[in-house]
């Protein structure tokens, strides 16, 4: 067939020419098909698989989601297997047609000797089985991008039966890089195995940190030690197994390797600072997630996470604070210790210099003792005289807490409304201040 003007092909680009031509054998093929009995039995034949796959899907899918199903609330690894395997039912219709089609084959080509069609329609099916598990079994959100941009059009292109030349044509496409050079189908290989290598190891770090967090007899900051050392170890693993797939040689990247040292000794020298800092955190235990500290330039709060580069701090407030790890390590830090510790606070109050004051802390610290949060052990309350002020005596209440009085426990104001309770029962003042004014020199009189 020839239905162009040759003379104007001939003055188009390679693409073009190359375009038109697979188009031209694509009308040739479909015109033999139309008119061959062989084809027509085919093309029926791929009608049945289908029917027929229709048919035993909709009998066979119910009985399977039953059977795999599992009780309400079942989290073992056979329930999980079963969930998975649920997954892929929606394959099941496009595979049971390829698989008849595939059986039905090796009647037709006996018979008529030939089995172009079927072929034809075996890879559509397996195009159908692709776009099916692109679409619903990934979930994936990396993968689902992988699927939709490169299994599908894969799959297509495969079904069209054109993959080696198109194969071909990415591996004479040569994308020059400077010293270095790849071609397109490297490109594409190194993307596909880079992320499914990559979604392979964060998989692999969330599977071993939730087992690591399961771990209850290990400290908290050995429990983060543990999960950074998995997850550097995962990646760097995957970088390398994605390096020697790709047939990149590690000795390569000695110049990378230098530049990146560089890099570290100039602009990222803080960063590098803040990750040590942070392993050493880690590696000491002297603050770590839950604990409740203060630093030197005065940011307090309860750590509620630690990475590789910061601490970040949780205020009473709600607020969070960013703290690079350098300064837990160069500045003075307070730690008041984990949220069950117990912690001492004062609560100071004053009495007027009319109040026996012998009997002032016996009747504090029974006030204060009956309060639920007021610990006895290491100590119970204690009430101290502090001095004799200009308004009244003044006395301070010594009392432990378990945890921290940090905005969200108001131990320190329960104290002394406890305080002023007490001594309003008891009939004992509370000062406040008096001023004596002393005017010298007769008083002065008003004149009329």
């Amino acid at each position: 067939m020839n239905w162009l003007d040759q003379d104007w092909l001939q003055t188009q680009p390679p693409i073009v020419q190359q375009t038109v031509g697979y188009a031209q054998q694509g009308l040739e093929l479909a015109r033999d098909w139309l008119v061959s009995p062989a084809a027509w039995s085919q093309f029926a034949l791929i009608v049945l698989a289908w029917l027929a796959a229709a048919f035993l899907t909709r009998r066979l899918r119910p009985a399977i989601a039953r059977l795999l199903t599992p009780a309400p609330g079942q989290n073992t690894a056979l329930a999980r297997a079963r969930r998975m395997i649920l997954t892929v039912l929606p394959l099941l219709l496009p595979l049971l047609a390829y698989v008849i089609a595939a059986v039905g084959e090796g009647v037709i080509t006996s018979v008529f000797g030939s089995g172009a069609v079927i072929a034809f329609g075996k890879r559509v099916f397996l195009f159908l089985a692709i776009r099916a598990f692109a679409r619903d079994v990934l979930t994936d959100p990396m993968l689902r991008l992988l699927g939709k941009f490169v299994l599908i059009p894969v799959g297509a292109i495969y079904a069209l039966g054109l993959l080696d030349e198109v194969t071909a044509w990415l591996r004479g496409t040569v994308v020059p890089l400077g010293d270095l050079s790849f071609d397109l189908l490297w490109l594409i290989q190194f993307v596909v195995a880079g992320g499914v290598i990559f979604w392979l190891g964060r998989w692999s770090n969330d599977q071993t940190g939730e087992f690591i967090k399961k771990q209850q007899e290990m400290r908290p900051a050995t429990r983060q030690l543990a999960e950074k050392a998995a997850e550097i170890a995962i990646f760097g693993a995957a970088f390398l197994i994605l390096m020697n797939i790709m047939g990149v040689s590690l000795t390569s990247l000695a110049v990378l390797g230098g530049a990146i040292g560089v890099g570290l000794g100039f602009g990222l020298q803080k960063i590098a600072s803040n990750f040590i800092s942070g392993v050493i955190l880690l590696l000491e235990g002297q603050a770590t997630v839950g604990d409740y500290v203060e630093l030197d330039g005065g940011e307090a709060g309860t750590i509620v996470r630690m990475t590789a580069r910061a601490a970040i701090l949780e205020t009473f407030d709600g607020r969070w604070i960013v703290v690079p790890n350098e300064d837990f390590i160069v500045t003075r830090v307070v730690n008041y210790s984990d949220a069950g510790s117990a912690n001492r606070y004062e609560a100071p109050f004053s009495v007027s210099y009319d109040t026996d004051i012998n009997t002032v802390p016996g009747i504090i610290e029974q006030a204060v003792s009956a309060l639920p949060f007021v610990l006895q052990d290491p100590e119970g309350p204690d009430c101290e005289l502090r001095g004799f002020g200009d308004s009244g005596v003044d006395f301070c209440c010594e009392f432990w807490v378990n945890g921290i009085d940090d905005g969200r426990n108001k131990y320190t104001s329960q104290v002394l409304f406890a305080i002023w309770n007490a001594l309003r029962d008891n009939g004992i003042e509370i000062p406040y201040p008096h001023r004596v004014v002393e005017i010298r020199g007769a008083a002065p009189t008003g004149t009329a």
